[in-house]
């Protein structure tokens, strides 16, 4: 058994610390100060995010877009893989975020050494 004290941990603003990730799930620690952002943003896992300080606002940026959720401690919010959404601090803010499985369907981290060469000939095709 591994116990966290999430609160507690010395996470600094802009510097997710992973706490934890296997092939099941990651799971990250952020501290997001009040104003900022994360920007139209998404994973390709599956994501939870729990609010364990402050106060956010998480935003839908697909169908229905633009619809707001301002989401305080204790707040739970479930994307599915690849749903673009933001998330704003209107207070120091800190939350955790699982992704799961870790890594996700079509994450470069995912890729085998035949995909990963195969992508950058993709991406010239489209550009």
């Amino acid at each position: 058994m591994r116990i966290w004290k999430a609160a507690e941990l010395e996470v600094r603003p802009r510097k997710p610390e992973i706490l934890a990730s296997g092939d099941d799930a990651r799971v990250i620690v952020i501290d997001l100060p009040a104003g900022e952002s994360l920007e139209d943003h998404q994973v390709y896992e599956r994501a939870w995010l729990v609010v364990i300080a402050g106060e956010i606002e998480v935003t839908a940026l697909e169908q229905p877009a633009g619809s707001r959720t301002l989401a305080g401690v204790g707040t739970l919010v479930e994307f599915e893989p690849a749903e673009r959404h933001r998330v704003d601090a209107s207070v120091n803010s800190r939350f955790l975020l699982m992704l799961t499985p870790w890594p996700g369907r079509g994450h470069p981290g995912a890729l085998t050494i035949e995909e990963k060469a195969g992508v950058r000939e993709k991406a010239a095709e489209r550009g």
